[in-house]
């Protein structure tokens, strides 16, 4: 009793869901084409800018200097139309990603740092000094923009998106309209009996027409699959985790990096070890020692020779003296008082006074570095004075040190005869390692007859607030 209802009831089901497959698969064609319109207006504008140097180039020879300006004007204009371009094709992917299928895909663009004033009233990009804002301000956003990662992404997703949408979505779209558009004429000559057809092979007839309709519903079917495919090719091309899939390799690097550098900062600290120890044996604790068996003979000579005691007393008490100043030495040798007292600044200013060499010491610390900051620069400008007065053959030595942009850069320049080569002593290779365990780096310019400039360059924050900016002549 119940089939008649069954069967009406399954009927509909079927009009129903071949409903829904035409809502949906013309919905898709309608995305289809806006991932198509989307994806060659940016390649329509870079052929645009990248068109005028050319005609420019082509009527150069009649307009000379205008053409030759319009040809510089494209070169400039060309690549940052392409990162302009990428940038805001790759947020309209990513809005389109999330109103259709709700996947947000995270923005982790570089953010551009910003330019800072020293007391001359000129700006410091970390790179070079400017004297107005504006172009201080543009380097660095120019320099944020090639470096980052991101931003290339964009760029490489406004050439591979596009083919992708081309590739995607244009034969779904073909396959509606050339298939629609076949059938539409073939009824309409059908109708109006103008055609061969109505006279041919009905045979013919349908299976031109069923191809035409199958091609229609292929369109349909493999619309919302194209789009969806193209929705997780820009999310793997364009989430930070996903893209460059060079990711790892890089981890990899900064891990072998970072365990290079923290054996040596071990290594350095065990022989740091041993030195004191050898010290303390060799210097202070022998002559203590030293004093004792003097104390002890003295003891003896109280009563019998007072005059040889006192001339024993008088050579302890200078052998204490010496003590004490060796102690002071090894001390000052594992960490300066004046370094834990009175900052980087102060302390260099010491190593001048100290140097064989007449020393120039320009400061520009806002505030101090991390103690463990300031003593690696401190022993390294320690080590580069030493050597500029061993080996440089130089009458003057100039060091600046400053902090621009979240980097401490100490720059050593002395007039002597060049040729400082890392492979030829111990000394740089020390400064390179020491500087490493801060991810610290280390730059030569040394040509043969001078002169030498060798910069320190460490990334780090400055925090307790002191001021040290002064210029000093030791």
């Amino acid at each position: 009793m119940s089939g008649p209802t069954t069967t009406a009831g399954g009927a509909q089901e079927r009009i129903e869901d071949a409903r829904r497959f035409v809502r949906g698969g013309i919905k898709a064609q309608l995305r289809c084409l806006q991932l198509v319109f989307q994806a060659a207006l940016g390649p329509a504008a870079l052929f645009f800018v990248g068109l005028v140097p050319i005609l420019a180039l082509n009527v150069g020879s009649q307009h000379g200097l205008g053409s030759l300006l319009v040809v510089a004007a494209g070169v400039v204009a060309f690549p940052a139309a392409c990162f302009w371009l990428g940038r805001r094709y790759a947020r309209r992917s990513r809005d389109l990603v999330e109103a259709w299928f709700g996947v947000r895909i995270p923005v982790a663009y570089r953010p551009a740092a910003a330019p800072q004033q020293d007391e001359r009233g000129h700006w410091w990009t970390g790179h070079s000094y400017h004297s107005r804002r504006s172009t201080a301000r543009a380097e660095l956003t120019v320099r944020s923009v090639l470096g980052d990662p991101a931003s290339w992404r964009d760029v490489l997703w406004l050439v591979v998106g596009a083919g992708a949408a081309g590739m995607l979505a244009v034969p779904c779209l073909l396959l509606t309209v050339v298939g629609a558009g076949a059938a539409v004429g073939l009824l309409e000559q059908i109708v109006d009996n103008s055609s061969y057809y109505s006279a041919g092979d009905p045979r013919e007839l349908l299976l031109q027409l069923g191809l035409c309709l199958a091609a229609v519903v292929a369109g349909l079917a493999l619309a919302p699959r194209a789009v969806r495919l193209h929705a997780d090719w820009t999310r793997r091309a364009l989430e930070p985790d996903r893209a460059g899939g060079q990711s790892k390799a890089r981890l990899t690097e900064r891990v072998q990096q970072l365990t290079e550098t923290r054996a040596d900062a071990v290594g350095n600290q065990a022989a740091e070890l041993r030195r004191i120890e050898r010290d303390l044996h060799d210097g202070a604790q022998a002559r203590l020692v030293a004093i004792g068996m003097t104390l002890g003979t003295i003891e003896h000579l109280m009563d019998s020779d007072p005059p040889a005691a006192r001339a024993l007393l008088s050579e302890a008490r200078q052998s204490s003296a010496k003590a004490l100043q060796e102690l002071r030495d090894l001390v000052r040798g594992i960490h300066p008082p004046v370094l834990a007292e009175r900052g980087l600044g102060d302390a260099v200013r010491a190593l001048a006074m100290d140097s064989a060499l007449p020393v120039d010491v320009c400061v520009s610390l806002p505030d101090r570095p991390a103690a463990p900051v300031e003593a690696a620069v401190y022993f390294s400008v320690c080590e580069l004075l030493a050597n500029a007065a061993k080996h440089s053959g130089a009458d003057q030595v100039w060091v600046d040190i400053l902090h621009r942009a979240g980097t401490l850069r100490v720059t050593v320049t002395d007039d002597g005869h060049g040729v400082a080569d890392p492979t030829r002593g111990s000394g740089l290779r020390g400064i390179e390692r020491r500087l490493g365990t801060f991810d610290g780096v280390l730059a030569i310019d040394s040509t043969s007859g001078g002169p030498t400039t060798i910069t320190l360059e460490l990334p780090c924050e400055l925090s307790s607030p002191r001021t040290s900016t002064s210029f000093a002549k030791a």
